[in-house]
């Protein structure tokens, strides 16, 4: 089994998270409402910790929506818990825990833009530095130079989250 390398325990990633909640807020101070999609599963509860922030910090209206995929088949059919005329002409964020190569967060985006948006970004928990498509997080909480051996793990397991190298 390969060693384990805390990154960030449960305190340092609820920093991060309203960090990144700050940064969302004050990229959007004009907007009424914003859509948070969390891609499905770790991602959207990353999502909804952002959503928890936002509504203690700001008057942003905040819609959740879910997006399912398959990450190892990213061409294959997404589906997401709001329908695009939902979001259509609206701020969306898509969030994820890990940026890798990027494959991920590239498709997710692609989905978005068959339909025209007000406003675009991309929020991560962890950014491995590692991309292999033009796509970057616009909020992180962590940067991470790490080998491509190496494999970044994101819990949100109640009482025990953390982030973990192995």
């Amino acid at each position: 089994m390969k060693d384990r390398h805390p990154i960030l325990d449960q305190e340092q990633i609820k920093h991060k998270i309203r960090r990144i909640a700050y940064q969302i807020y004050e990229s959007n101070i004009e907007e009424q409402e914003i859509i948070i999609a969390g891609i499905a599963k770790n991602g959207f509860i990353l999502a909804e910790k952002i959503e928890t922030e936002l509504k203690e910090i700001s008057p942003l209206k905040i819609i959740l929506c879910k997006v399912e995929m398959d990450k190892k088949n990213p061409l294959g059919e997404i589906k997401t818990s709001l329908s695009p005329e939902q979001y259509k002409n609206k701020s969306i964020i898509l969030v994820d825990d890990v940026l890798n190569s990027g494959t991920t967060l590239i498709y997710g985006v692609r989905h978005f833009l068959e339909v025209p948006l007000k406003h675009f970004n991309t929020a991560v928990l962890v950014d491995r530095n590692h991309k292999k498509y033009p796509v970057k997080a616009d909020f992180k909480g962590i940067s991470l130079s790490t080998s491509l051996s190496e494999t970044v793990k994101v819990s949100f397991e109640k009482g025990k989250e953390r982030v973990e190298l192995f």
